[in-house]
């Protein structure tokens, strides 16, 4: 049995915060401060009523929600890039699978999935920002052509951590 991928719905709000909950505590755990990664839970409620929101409103990010026998295990959110010296590019917002589903070949599809819906848009280019400790997911964009293109930003989670900008060579 393999995962589908479909549309996120307005009735997928709350899986998709309780997966979007699960996937941070579990991804950034020893990158992003436990105090944030526990405050998640605390403001459960703030962020289903944002993904409500973002689920009924027509626009231009794309939400997917990726399930596993039912399961909503992870999720993918892409859009066109609003960065000043990257319009007409697509980015991949996020691409997350719940801890016990990784290391069987999942990611990559859902990756291939992504870039698969951006090119739709037909980019001069795809990237995605991932944090600069996070060797795992560097080293999985890296396997599929992702590099670094020197960009860096600050971003503030409980701490100020710095983000990568990789580009899809």
């Amino acid at each position: 049995m393999g995962i589908i991928i479909r549309k996120a719905l307005p009735q997928d709000a709350y899986n998709y915060t309780v997966c979007h909950i699960s996937c941070w505590q579990s991804a950034y755990k020893g990158i992003v401060p436990d105090e944030f990664l526990k405050s998640m839970l605390t403001e459960k409620e703030r962020r289903f009523e944002k993904y409500k929101k973002a689920l009924t409103t027509v626009g231009d990010i794309e939400y997917y929600c990726v399930t596993y026998a039912e399961r909503m295990i992870g999720f993918i959110i892409i859009n066109k890039s609003y960065e000043e010296d990257k319009s007409g590019v697509g980015e991949i917002w996020a691409i997350y699978l719940i801890e016990e589903f990784c290391g069987k070949c999942y990611g990559k599809e859902m990756l291939d999935f992504a870039l698969k819906e951006l090119k739709r848009l037909k980019p001069k280019e795809i990237f995605l920002w991932v944090f600069e400790e996070n060797n795992r997911a560097r080293r999985f964009y890296e396997k599929f052509n992702f590099s670094f293109d020197g960009t860096k930003r600050e971003v503030n989670y409980g701490k100020p951590l710095v983000q990568l900008r990789y580009v899809k060579g």
